[in-house]
């Protein structure tokens, strides 16, 4: 029985440190999925997410990535928070000054590939807030497509996250 007691303690504090890491790697799964939305018709959302430049911004920006079985057109996008919400591309003007645009004939998804709405290209505008965005809300937003209709996803705050998390150096 003495060697039971004298190896007890390191036994269950191995045993805690096991558990956590398997806690810690399925939150690191669950983030690595980053709340992927199948919303029907061969849509699925990944990686959405939105950010103001501060927390009480008249603005934000939402970015994710679209992925379709057919082509499809992210067409519009609404929510309860902004009182407008438009697509919007960065573009670079004659004097080489980037501004942003409105994109009146939407985002084209590929059949079979994805639309990356992310920072610096295209992305959901988000004018007029109703409210803060405090980190790790999560936002109700409802997209509309050309063939898939209306679908609605959750958009989550996430004003840390980088530029490198997302997917700008893909080519649109």
């Amino acid at each position: 029985m003495k060697f039971l007691h004298s190896h007890t303690a390191p036994l269950i504090a191995a045993l805690l440190v096991m558990i956590g890491s398997v806690l810690v790697l399925s939150k690191a799964a669950h983030h690595a999925q980053d709340h992927m939305q199948i919303v029907g018709d061969g849509i699925v959302i990944s990686e959405a997410y939105m950010r103001a430049n501060t927390p009480t911004a008249p603005a934000a920006a939402a970015y994710m990535v679209i992925k379709s079985g057919t082509r499809d057109r992210l067409i519009a996008a609404t929510t309860e928070i902004a009182r407008r919400v438009e697509l919007h591309t960065h573009m670079i003007d004659s004097d080489g000054i980037v501004r942003m645009e409105k994109v009146e004939a939407g985002f084209d998804i590929p059949a079979g590939g994805a639309a990356h709405l992310d920072r610096g290209g295209d992305h959901v505008m988000l004018m007029g807030l109703s409210q803060a965005l405090n980190q790790g809300d999560v936002i109700p937003m409802t997209l509309l497509f050309e063939k898939a209709g209306e679908v609605t996803i959750d958009v989550v705050v996430d004003h840390d996250r980088k530029p490198d998390a997302d997917h700008s150096n893909h080519n649109h």
